[in-house]
């Protein structure tokens, strides 16, 4: 079991961390402002459910491959990015008009979800970012290491879920306003689009990414 102080330690990271808008955030505010705050806060739960399973692989060393192997760090890196660039061609070619009358059905929703679900298991910098980041706050003589990591998953991702929702109110809010004007309305999924896709190419980009 950590200590107190290397729990608070942990906390006040990991705040700064969460609120430093990064691919998970701006994912999170793509989906708001494309369909409204129920969707953001939808997403930010599918990116929850893949982190999540992230902590747990690196918690029983399963994602040690893909820190130890190049080749299947950047099979599974392109992957995601490809995921993403595809995902941004598809609303921008999506020609349904966008209405703020329309509600997102069940499907779409679900959609959604999943989507956020595969984002984060396709990123192999989450796995890398849990090994760099959470041993850091481990101590072998304190019990467990594998509990110790998942107790602090559970933290983080308390922490995280909690910045995502707000993300996701507020950027839905700020959409729903951009919606009253007609030439946003029109542009939108071209924003959305280019989020998503900028988003791909910044994560094919970004080479072996291990350093």
């Amino acid at each position: 079991m950590p200590e107190l102080s290397t729990v608070l330690l942990f906390i006040s990271a990991s705040f700064v961390l969460l609120m430093t808008p990064g691919p998970a955030v701006l994912y999170i505010i793509a989906r708001s402002i494309e369909h409204g705050r129920k969707a953001g806060v939808i997403s930010s739960f599918g990116l929850l459910l893949g982190s999540v399973l992230q902590v747990i692989a690196a918690a029983f060393g399963i994602s040690v491959i893909l820190v130890s192997s190049e080749i299947a760090f950047l099979l599974v890196q392109y992957l995601g990015a490809a995921y993403l660039i595809f995902l941004g061609v598809r609303t921008v070619l999506n020609n349904e008009n966008l209405r703020r009358d329309v509600p997102m059905v069940t499907e779409g929703l679900r959609r959604i979800f999943y989507q956020g679900v595969l984002i984060n298991i396709l990123n192999p910098k989450t796995a890398l970012f849990f090994f760099a980041f959470f041993p850091q706050f481990l101590n072998a003589s304190k019990g467990s290491v594998p509990f110790q990591m998942l107790l602090l998953g559970a933290v983080f991702h308390v922490m995280g879920i909690c910045i995502g929702v707000l993300y996701a109110l507020l950027a839905g809010t700020i959409g729903d306003w951009l919606k009253t004007h007609v030439r946003f309305l029109r542009a939108q999924r071209y924003v959305t689009g280019g989020i998503l896709i900028t988003l791909g190419v910044a994560a094919a980009l970004s080479g072996s990414g291990r350093k």
